[in-house]
């Protein structure tokens, strides 16, 4: 495990016409690795099996502050640094490394420690059993559609997240040097598309390409640092 320095990631999604039907998911789960990190390899292939779980949605960040090592992550972006920190600040414990997995954005866990992700998961839905926020999704092309339904309780920011489902790479220098790697629903993009302040509402962005799937987060309103998740949706690749 690597460290750096110091969520209850919540979801529920129903889905519209054009989306994915199911189940809302009982969790969110978010590794934060680095293809310069010779920890990671097993986190990678525990957040693939976990991404097969239907009431589990699972996320690949990628980070950049092991570039130094010999090898620029190539799927890495500042931005997914800043999270995993404003996590780390929310819990109030400044935890930051990797490999690194947050549940439902509070609890956070090695995420290559089998017994920790279990646990971190039964710790973070033990309040609730799906998340409390439905959101239903609906896609033309680039443009996605998210409702929340009238009665929902709450105040948040919706994110939109343009996810790839599989990615491989061939590392060529570093501690991983050699190894091709393949990552499961790695998030290329994410940005926030608009404040929900409780009750129905609707929201539409463009994803920014018609190839490209996606994830739907909604983050409650915090004083500081990122707020936990109280809705999501998926794409139906995904």
């Amino acid at each position: 495990m690597k460290r750096l320095g110091g969520l209850l990631f919540a979801l529920a999604f129903l889905v519209s016409p054009g989306a994915l039907a199911g189940q809302a998911p009982k969790a969110v789960i978010e590794l934060f690795t680095s293809q310069g990190c010779s920890s990671c390899p097993p986190a990678d292939a525990r957040l693939t099996a976990l991404s097969k779980q239907p009431d589990v949605v699972a996320l690949t960040l990628h980070v950049d502050y092991w570039d130094y090592l010999g090898w620029k992550d190539t799927l890495a972006t500042p931005a997914f640094t800043a999270r995993q920190r404003a996590y780390a600040e929310a819990r109030g414990d400044r935890g930051v490394y990797t490999p690194q997995m947050v549940v439902n954005g509070l609890v956070a866990c090695v995420g290559s420690n089998d017994g920790q992700i279990e646990s971190s998961i039964d710790r973070a839905t033990s309040r609730h059993a799906r998340l409390p926020v439905p959101l239903a999704v609906e896609r033309e092309g680039a443009r996605v559609s998210v409702s929340i339904p009238d009665g929902a309780r709450g105040a948040g920011e919706l994110w939109l997240l343009r996810v790839d489902k599989s990615v491989t790479v061939t590392i060529e220098r570093g501690e991983n040097k050699g190894r091709e790697a393949t990552y499961t629903n790695v998030v290329r993009e994410m940005k926030p598309i608009g404040r929900w302040n409780g009750g129905a509402a609707r929201f539409e962005a463009d994803l920014g390409g018609p190839g490209e799937d996606f994830v739907v987060l909604l983050h409650e309103q915090a004083a500081e640092g990122l707020g936990v998740i109280i809705g999501a949706a998926k794409g139906p690749g995904l």
